[in-house]
């Protein structure tokens, strides 16, 4: 069995580049990609923690699939809002590059 600390640290390496790739990318798919890399570290804490909990109290309950499940629903929902934004925005100004999308500015 896989000791907790294990998912944690996982967990904490994918948030932790997710959040380099969403910071550093100037691509707005990159951007994306980074951020759809931390909502799946959450998700692994999620599971793991559900898991870890379950362990201990002996009882199966469904709460943590069950959330983890609604974060993976708004994760995809995220998304395809998302690219649709930037190929809306690619199909205006010709580039995805998000310094250059600056549709809202005055």
């Amino acid at each position: 069995m896989i000791p907790l600390g294990w998912y944690l640290i996982f967990a904490a390496a994918l948030f932790a580049v997710g959040l380099f790739t969403a910071l550093t990318r100037k691509n707005a798919i990159g951007i994306l990609i980074g951020v759809e890399m931390m909502l799946n570290a959450v998700i692994v804490n999620l599971l793991a923690f559900w898991h870890y909990w379950v362990q201990q109290a002996g009882v199966p309950q469904l709460d943590g699939l069950t959330f983890a499940a609604i974060v993976f629903v708004v994760a995809a929902a995220e998304t395809s809002v998302g690219l649709a934004l930037i190929i809306s925005a690619y199909r205006r100004l010709h580039t995805a590059v998000a310094n250059d999308m600056d549709l809202l500015k005055g």
